[in-house]
């Protein structure tokens, strides 16, 4: 079963810097498109950033493109999301997902990442921007 295990979340100034990792156990992710998404407060949730299963595409929605970079470490089985430039409007529980992509009709990251694209799910790391 695929587990997943997202870390580094925490408050931080507005301007300030964080690195959330997202740790798969049990399996290599080496196949899996992995999504980054978040949900604030009243609002739905939405998918942020997105790298495919060959590290060949990465997206990243308008709201943090320039401030966020997604990667992915093969050697220890993860995926990080570092967030520059954070604002108290990034504030939301922020969430990693998998999906094997040699088993999907579409390549996953080419657009907005989708909940329902991803059917394996981490529990959320809390991030607040506050001053």
């Amino acid at each position: 079963q695929v587990q997943l295990v997202e870390s580094g979340g925490g408050l931080v100034q507005p301007g300030g810097s964080l690195r959330l990792t997202c740790a798969a156990s049990g399996f290599t992710l080496d196949y899996y498109a992995i999504g980054w998404f978040r949900q604030a407060p009243g609002k739905e949730r939405e998918g942020i950033s997105c790298i495919s299963s060959n590290d060949g595409t990465k997206y990243y929605a308008d709201s943090v493109k320039g401030r966020f970079t997604i990667s992915r470490d093969h050697a220890k089985n993860t995926v990080d999301l570092q967030m520059n430039s954070l604002e108290p409007e990034d504030t939301a529980v922020y969430y990693c997902a998998a999906e094997n992509e040699a088993t999907t009709i579409k390549p996953l990251c080419l657009i907005t990442p989708v909940m329902g694209d991803f059917t394996s799910w981490g529990q959320g790391t809390q991030v607040t921007v506050a001053s």
